[in-house]
């Protein structure tokens, strides 16, 4: 089986609107499929360690560069 990546830019956003977003990306998705999510709100990086722990979802990578962080996370 082929799972598909999606980038996810939601520079610019703040809490909550990252997570929500990426929950409604999540919905639209299938299981197994990637998402490569960019973010500038520093309070991701706890956010998106919290969302993957709250809903199993696999957060592959987490890290900075400069103003951006950013998150792959694979849908259980």
């Amino acid at each position: 089986m082929n799972f598909e990546t999606y980038d996810l830019d939601l520079s610019g956003l703040e809490c909550p609107l990252p997570i929500l977003k990426t929950k409604k990306k999540l919905n639209e998705i299938l299981s197994g499929d990637i998402i490569n999510i960019i973010c500038t709100d520093p309070g991701s990086q706890r956010d998106f360690e919290a969302f993957a722990r709250q809903t199993g979802h696999q957060l592959i990578e987490s890290k900075q560069e400069g103003n951006f962080f950013q998150f792959k996370l694979k849908k259980k």
